[in-house]
């Protein structure tokens, strides 16, 4: 019985030693797969973030050109319009009235410089956003209450910390500005509220309009519409999550949240 265990055991030990090698190979190479997997994911995740970046760059510069034809045509166009006409109109034998057209025209040449001065900066693109996304969002409400159909309302809560993402700011400024295009097109708002507030690492940007609205549980898949898509996306790309609440003849509002920097 003493060799008969002795043997038994001795093949027990072997197969134990033979055996240990093949499951620590294969621990060893399910480990290395899963961390080949885990860069390859990393990597890939790092391409789509800067391939959103390009877009969403191009897609600013894009709505920054679209917003500076629209003023050169409405509003510098008209002032520089204007400005031709009172200086056409002076008559050199009335010293009296080409006084006020010559102060009148230089009160408009001057608010024409001060408009191109605005455009030079909103040129800027994303030297704009890199002035901080407070004073990007500034600029863009210049711009929509400059057509005199909206009164929007804008609060900054918390203080913004000194580290900054570029990205991240770039990204939101983008997002608002889907935001308000959306409402510009189809909420027949008249007044929009914006509010950037920062708190324990995570800033909140929050959108909301006094438009017709919508229920957002009725849409089909095909109408929720690639603005409310994007915006769910690119909050996402950063980190963070998009909040849609909308009720027909209530509105919509727009909370996205995201950890910062």
């Amino acid at each position: 019985m003493d060799k008969e265990n002795i043997k038994g055991l001795i093949i027990v030990s072997t197969l134990i030693f033979l055996i240990a090698p093949v499951f620590v190979f294969s621990y060893v190479f399910i480990h290395n797969r899963r961390k080949k997997r885990h860069i390859e994911e990393k990597a890939l995740m790092q391409l789509t973030f800067d391939a959103e970046i390009t877009k969403t760059q191009l897609e600013v510069q894009e709505q920054t050109m679209q917003t500076i034809g629209a003023d050169l045509h409405d509003n510098i166009g008209q002032l520089l319009s204007i400005t031709s006409l009172t200086l056409n109109s002076i008559e050199l034998d009335n010293d009296k009235k080409n006084r006020k057209k010559i102060d009148a025209a230089i009160d408009l040449t001057m608010r024409s410089i001060k408009e191109m001065r605005l455009l030079g900066k909103l040129l800027q693109g994303d030297q704009l956003v890199g002035m901080g996304l407070d004073e990007a969002i500034k600029y863009e409400i210049n711009w929509i209450e400059k057509s005199g159909k909206y009164k929007v309302n804008y609060t900054n809560d918390g203080e913004m910390p000194a580290a900054s993402s570029p990205d991240k700011d770039l990204i939101l400024f983008r997002i608002l500005q889907e935001v308000l295009n959306n409402i510009i097109k189809h909420a027949q708002a008249t007044v929009i509220s914006i509010k950037l507030e920062y708190e324990d690492s995570v800033l909140r940007l929050q959108v909301n309009d006094n438009g017709i609205g919508f229920n957002h549980a009725d849409l089909q898949p095909g109408q929720v519409g690639m603005g409310l898509r994007n915006i769910q996306k690119r909050a996402g790309i950063i980190g963070g999550e998009a909040n849609i609440t909308s009720n027909p003849d209530e509105g919509t509002t727009i909370e996205i949240l995201t950890p910062y920097p």
